[in-house]
């Protein structure tokens, strides 16, 4: 009888430790629940939470480490662009598929899909607007739709905006995150790296302003042309920027490569970027260079006035 008891008590015992188990494993999938519903945000390199309003607050990055989240083209373009002046262009321009391409699925599903998903027409944004009451003339692209690679469309807007820039002698800035070019179009992928800089060609010739902003990742056809063209080129910290692979130049030099290879800081080591600006100083660093390039304009009035100073002041 007592041997019953005790192996009643026994039993107990064990179910009290497996309820345990499994409602610690309950609370910890609620907490993978809440944190997936979007409540908090789990640093990918120092693995600290953070209340995603505040990391909203501090446009996506850890306020911990530092890490620069990725954000989509809307959220880049409301963290530069000043309130009720952005004006979209070219919003009815749509890719289609000239070459019937097809690998796993059609090119021409792969578009729809991609469309009905993120909610955009192609990788990238262009627009007018204004930066702390600058003038300005912004494309964005958003590597969500397809890995942001250079199709048609995009050299298209590109090319369409840095022209609309020079016309209207606005500075242009373009927000680089791509994979480079987008092979189900082929040669006429490819052309666009050629189009669009012509047409930054002659924005220089009118000598105008351009900044390239190289985020992670940049690399690709993308970096062999426009993102490589500025007069100004910043980069955030720890981009990935490159144009091959970089599996791809290990086995070419069959060596390895260090760490921080193709690392934005790696660049501006070696001089191919100019500066590297954190995600919150952006806006306002891109305000302060604009400013100091704009065109100082003075009146004939003005002048002769000057040179009429400087003359009595010499014969005085």
């Amino acid at each position: 009888m007592a041997n019953n008891e005790e192996s009643r008590g026994l039993k107990s015992l064990f179910d009290w430790f497996a309820n345990r188990r499994k409602s610690g494993s309950t609370s910890l999938e609620r907490q993978e629940r809440e944190i997936a519903d979007g409540l908090w945000h789990k640093c990918s390199k120092c693995s600290v939470l953070t209340y995603t309003k505040d990391l909203k607050a501090n446009q996506m990055v850890c306020a911990e480490c530092g890490h620069h989240n990725r954000v989509d083209s809307d959220e880049r373009i409301r963290q530069l662009i000043d309130n009720n002046t952005w004006k979209p262009l070219d919003e009815h321009l749509r890719p289609s598929d000239p070459l019937e391409f097809r690998d796993r699925k059609l090119y021409s599903d792969r578009l729809r899909e991609m469309q009905e998903t993120i909610g955009l027409i192609d990788a990238v944004k262009t627009g007018l607007g204004q930066i702390n009451g600058l003038p300005i003339a912004l494309g964005v692209m958003d590597f969500r739709f397809m890995g942001g690679s250079m199709g048609s469309v995009v050299g298209e807007k590109l090319t369409r905006m840095i022209e609309q820039a020079t016309q209207r002698r606005y500075p242009v800035v373009i927000v680089c995150t791509s994979g480079g070019a987008r092979m189900q179009e082929g040669m006429l992928s490819l052309m666009q790296m050629a189009k669009i800089s012509a047409a930054l060609q002659r924005h220089k010739d009118a000598r105008l302003l351009y900044i390239p902003v190289l985020t992670n990742p940049t690399t690709g056809g993308v970096t062999a042309s426009f993102a490589m063209l500025g007069d100004i080129i910043l980069a955030e910290p720890k981009a990935t920027i490159g144009f091959a692979g970089r599996r791809v130049i290990e086995q070419t030099l069959r060596e390895k490569l260090p760490e921080n290879f193709q690392t934005a800081e790696d660049l501006l080591q070696h001089g191919f970027v100019d500066d590297i600006i954190p995600r919150t100083q952006l806006k306002n660093t891109l305000a302060q260079l604009i400013a100091l390039h704009q065109p100082v304009l003075t009146t004939p009035h003005m002048v002769l006035w000057e040179t009429m100073s400087l003359t009595s002041t010499a014969a005085e």
